[in-house]
């Protein structure tokens, strides 16, 4: 039975999500089960590109990208594919008619990732964009379940959420990203000299993408909005603690919310949950 063929498939997708994201994981089963599995396959698709630009350091990770781009849409226009993450992902894409734009986008990142070690502001705009927001517009699909007018109403605020987490994990992976990669995303910034005012500059941009994206969650389905809300405030909860800290330390360690604190902020959320306050 080909049914089987997918349900391992979705299993291996819900597995590398598990291990890559213990938070990503605990906010996804806190969503309605119709829609765990549809995020968990567009989790690990997109975690596999993002591990070729950044870890296949030993491998033609040129090849390996285009590659996975071709059978990614190979596998949508196919309906199947023996890549068990491409043939998850694509029953998403094409059960929940996600715009091959944002596929487009994403890649395009992944590709600027390959060979860009800076950015200017336009080019942090785009990476942001393809990298991140349009993760969230591909879950956002999943969320409303074919109602495009509440599609259209939340897309901006779906937009900052991925904003947001992106440029959170930037400031948190800053030490990998510049000492291990080379990369500095923020435009302008010298990590060889970070400053307390650029730090504030960031976090100002980040505090207004936060917002933004919980006026969305608001008005989130109640099949999405608790997970999408546990997210928020395990991402908000790493953020302050970030704003919290010197720019030196921020350069020094990879900073990281203990899992006790994980377990309080879905206990918190999930009382605010109960009473009707998110």
């Amino acid at each position: 039975m080909i049914q089987l063929f997918h349900t391992t498939s979705q299993n291996c997708s819900r597995i590398v999500t598990e291990n890559y994201s213990t938070s990503f994981s605990s906010a996804i089963r806190m969503l309605h089960k119709d829609l765990r599995q549809p995020v968990f396959n567009i989790y690990g698709f997109v975690r596999f590109a993002d591990e070729i630009v950044d870890t296949f350091h030993d491998y033609d990770k040129d090849f390996l990208l285009q590659q996975f781009r071709t059978e990614t849409y190979d596998a949508i226009e196919r309906g199947i594919s023996l890549n068990p993450i491409l043939n998850s992902f694509q029953r998403t894409v094409n059960e929940f008619n996600i715009d091959h734009k944002l596929i487009d986008a994403f890649f395009l990142s992944m590709e600027m990732d390959l060979n860009k070690k800076a950015y200017d502001c336009q080019g942090y705009k785009e990476y942001i964009y393809g990298s991140a927001e349009v993760v969230g517009l591909m879950c956002l699909y999943v969320f409303c379940e074919g109602k495009k007018e509440l599609y259209d109403n939340l897309e901006s605020s779906a937009r900052s959420l991925g904003a947001a987490f992106q440029k959170v994990n930037f400031l948190r992976d800053i030490k990998a990203d510049f000492n291990g990669l080379a990369r500095v995303y923020f435009p302008g910034c010298d990590f060889n000299n970070f400053t307390e005012q650029e730090k504030r500059q960031i976090e100002e941009d980040i505090h207004n993408d936060f917002r933004q994206a919980y006026l969305g969650i608001k008005n989130l389905p109640l099949k999405a909005r608790f997970g999408v809300y546990v997210a928020y405030k395990c991402y908000l909860s790493l953020f302050k603690k970030i704003k919290r800290m010197e720019p030196a330390r921020v350069l020094e360690e990879r900073i990281r919310i203990p899992n006790y604190r994980k377990a309080m902020i879905i206990f918190r959320a999930g009382v605010k949950n109960q009473l009707r306050l998110i």
